[in-house]
């Protein structure tokens, strides 16, 4: 009896994938549509694989499918898209479909994140309940173990595993991560399954048979062994004590709340186990997983979400009891552990890898934001600021301390990390000022340092005297409740601090106070590369300055300045301008008023430090190298001299060292008689090169003259001011002859001039050159006959 409807099945794929070939993409969606509102279940059943591959490509990145992720607003296709996968539009519709009648679908562990794979690879089953009672075993063995998922698990699975898929898109098109289909259907997923308004809406498609059920919860009996605490899910709970499936619509309906929420952490942030990341600190450890800034913008956006989320339950039930939470709503109860429990541990790896292993430039500010954005859940309540107050006079409310407690972590520990990153960034560069300045700004806000330290000093508090206030103040069957909520608040406190920094650093962990000795050292010197940078900045807007004024139209000619080492090359700042410098300096300036507001800094001994460290730099740091050693082979740069040459701070004189003949050819040079006077130059050399070296091999005034014109400078002092190798030092110049000079614009214009002026004193072309070769041999004799007298002094 199913043969019939399988053989429709069968020719309606057929006849979708032909048409996918043929069909305009406005076509397809119209068919794609038609077929899910007329055809029942079991004949879309076989289609609905092919279709989410199709919509999101495969995850090996062979099959591209439509590119969400680089669909932008201004394109035709982007409205359909986002219309089509909409949480009410028709795939959902589509998914809602199956889901009632309880289809599967395989989903291979190959394609999870490296942690949750490696766990079930090994036989242990991963913490996150989301893969509890879902694993298929083949007989082919472990490698090609499966997750069987309903249709809503499926669906979601393969929208967050697209983020992290490898795809190109077309060269030379303007890509922007927040203007893209994919961002945008994130933001619609976040803001229908987890509403800061409401109840998530019901299922769109009617049932008959029965409701849309949440998944069956998890068998008892596991054939892998659990490490960790197993969160069963909060509907389970929930539906546990009510007595009928039809008193709380919305126990129905948190289920896809709760799965979409772990889906998105799972797929998105868990590349890093703790262990992982452990292992991760030796440098021969290669990084399994490298996340892009797509990536990370839209984690940023799950964290932004999910404090808005958070925030949004009920005041009432923020300050009320722990067992006044059993007779919450489930969602309500969802929004209250939403991101201790499913979110903190994963997003705290994440960004410590981040921090330890993004490059050095400007694209770590999307890291930096997905930070501060978790660090202040306050900026995403209800409660509306004053719009007059400026960001920084904004107090912290004292009812988020508790917040900053439990994430100790994410406020020390990573705030170490970001002054490790910057102590090795070129500040003078203005996005990089601005990071600095983010961060300094978030920090001194009001109230916030004195939670940190708090946190701290609970962290801090002995375990003798837990333990003694845990004796003395709570009893087993009372819980302290008789007593004053003063010593139970603190002990709960310090318990959660430290349960808190255990769980995420290991019971072994050596914490560093983020306001003790060390990083208060760290800080001072981070306000001393703040002076150096301001003061790099202002001797680079000074040199612009100058350049710009000494331009003239004679400049193509080679007039200006032709030395290439002259110009600043320790950053990218000069193609910026004079505006981006001004930015710089009004960043950094800023910047250590927040230092000293956080670190309660005297800022006159501060000021004072700096000037007296920026005077000490005017008077020989930047004529100075910068900090290296010698070697057998040369100067090798210590990590001090790296620092300043990032910043900007010394640099070397670098010269050209090869063949002067070889150079590339300037632009106040002609291309033509450069090469023609090579040639020339290269045929004389070739044919009286013994000559030449025979003379200059002598004793004797004429030996010394021959030298003065056929031998290029010494390298003795140049030395002194560029890195060299002792072969290059050890090289000998070899007497010739170079025309080069006569390839000049400058020297031709020089020759021009000089004959004009010449030829009203009645001098012809060749008493000219005469009369101009004559004076060249004078002041080689002249010039020979005084380098001999320095000798001899």
């Amino acid at each position: 009896m199913a043969s019939p409807p399988l053989q429709q099945s069968s020719f309606l794929l057929a006849s979708l994938k032909a048409d996918y070939l043929n069909k305009p993409f406005l076509q397809r969606c119209q068919d794609l549509v038609k077929v899910i509102d007329d055809y029942p279940a079991k004949e879309l059943h076989l289609l609905f694989t092919w279709l989410v591959e199709s919509v999101f490509g495969s995850l090996d990145g062979s099959i591209v499918g439509w590119n969400v992720r680089f669909v932008q607003a201004r394109t035709n296709e982007y409205n359909t898209i986002v219309e089509f996968l909409d949480p009410s539009g028709p795939m959902m519709k589509l998914v809602y479909k199956l889901h009632a009648e309880e289809y599967k679908y395989d989903f291979p562990i190959s394609y999870l994140p490296g942690p949750v794979r490696a766990s079930i690879q090994e036989g242990v089953l991963p913490d996150c309940p989301l893969f509890h009672n879902k694993l298929q075993f083949p007989p082919s063995g472990l490698l090609s173990l499966s997750l069987s998922l309903n249709p809503f698990e499926y669906y979601m699975f393969y929208f967050a595993a697209s983020l992290i898929v490898q795809r190109s898109y077309l060269p030379g098109q303007h890509f922007s991560p927040s203007d893209s289909a994919y961002f945008v259907l994130v933001d619609s997923y976040l803001k229908y399954f987890l509403p800061t308004e409401g109840n998530v809406p019901p299922s769109l498609v009617p049932v008959v048979r029965g409701t849309v059920s949440p998944p069956p919860p998890r068998s008892p009996i596991v054939p892998f062994t659990g490490y960790g605490v197993h969160h069963t899910s909060l509907l389970k709970r929930h539906i546990s004590h009510q007595p009928s499936m039809n008193a709380d619509p919305a126990a129905q309906e948190i289920w896809r709340s709760e799965t979409i929420l772990q889906v998105f952490v799972e797929m998105w942030l868990h590349h890093y186990s703790l262990e992982m990341y452990q292992k991760m600190q030796c440098p021969q450890v290669k990084e399994p997983f490298c996340p892009t800034e797509e990536h990370v913008l839209v984690v940023r956006h799950l964290v932004k979400h999910l404090h808005s989320f958070s925030s949004s339950q009920r005041p009432e039930l923020i300050t009320s009891s722990p067992s006044a939470h059993s007779h919450t709503s489930p969602l309500e109860e969802f929004k209250r552990v939403v991101i201790p429990r499913f979110v903190q541990q994963k997003l705290y790896v994440f960004l410590q890898h981040c921090f330890g292993h993004w490059p050095l430039d400007a694209s770590f500010r999307a890291v930096l934001e997905t930070w501060l954005s978790y660090l202040q859940p306050w900026r995403y309540t209800p409660e509306k600021q004053s719009p007059h107050m400026d960001n920084q006079d904004r107090t912290v409310p004292d009812k988020w301390a508790a917040f900053v407690q439990e994430n100790l972590l994410m406020y020390t520990k990573l705030f170490q990390g970001f002054l490790n990153r910057t102590i090795r960034t070129d500040l003078v560069n203005p996005k990089n000022a601005l990071m600095v300045f983010r961060v300094a700004k978030v920090f001194a806000q009001p109230n916030l340092s004195e939670m940190i330290q708090k946190g701290e000093q609970l962290f801090l508090e002995p375990e003798h005297v837990l333990h003694h206030r845990q004796h003395r103040f709570l009893t087993p069957s009372l819980g302290g409740s008789f007593l004053s909520s003063r010593q139970p608040f603190i002990t709960d406190s310090v318990f959660k601090v430290k349960s808190h920094v255990y769980s995420l650093e290991g019971q072994d962990c050596q914490y560093k106070q983020m306001f003790g000795a060390e990083v208060r050292n760290t800080v001072l010197r981070l306000s001393q590369l703040i002076a150096q940078a301001k003061q790099t900045a202002k001797s680079i807007s000074d040199h612009s300055a100058e350049e710009a004024a000494n331009q003239s139209f004679l400049s193509w000619f080679g007039f200006g300045s032709s030395d290439l080492n002259t110009s600043y090359l320790g950053n990218d700042i000069d193609y910026m301008g004079l505006d981006s410098i001004k930015k710089t300096d009004e960043y950094l300036d800023r910047t250590l008023d927040y230092i000293c507001q956080i670190f309660k800094l005297n800022s006159a001994q501060l000021s004072q430090l700096m000037v007296s460290f920026v005077s000490t730099q005017d008077d020989g740091g930047s004529k100075q190298l910068p900090d290296c050693i010698q070697e057998a082979n040369g100067l090798l740069l210590t990590d001090l001299g790296r620092l300043q040459m990032i910043n900007g701070l010394r640099k070397f004189d670098i010269d050209y060292q090869g063949d002067p003949e070889l150079q590339p050819i300037r632009s106040y040079e002609s291309a033509v008689l450069v090469r023609l006077l090579y040639r020339l130059s290269s045929l004389i050399n070739e044919r009286f090169a013994g000559e030449m070296d025979s003379l200059c091999s002598r004793r004797g005034f004429s030996s010394r003259l021959a030298r003065y014109f056929l031998t290029a400078s010494s390298t003795a002092e140049t030395s002194k001011r560029s890195p060299l190798t002792r072969r290059s030092l050890e090289r000998q110049p070899q007497p010739r002859i170079s025309l080069r000079y006569l390839g000049s614009y400058r020297t031709l214009l020089s020759i021009f001039l000089l004959y004009v002026i010449a030829s009203f004193f009645g001098f012809g072309p060749v008493s000219f050159i005469f009369w101009g070769l004559l004076a060249c041999f004078c002041h080689g004799v002249v010039m020979t006959m005084f380098a001999d007298k320095r000798k001899t002094h």
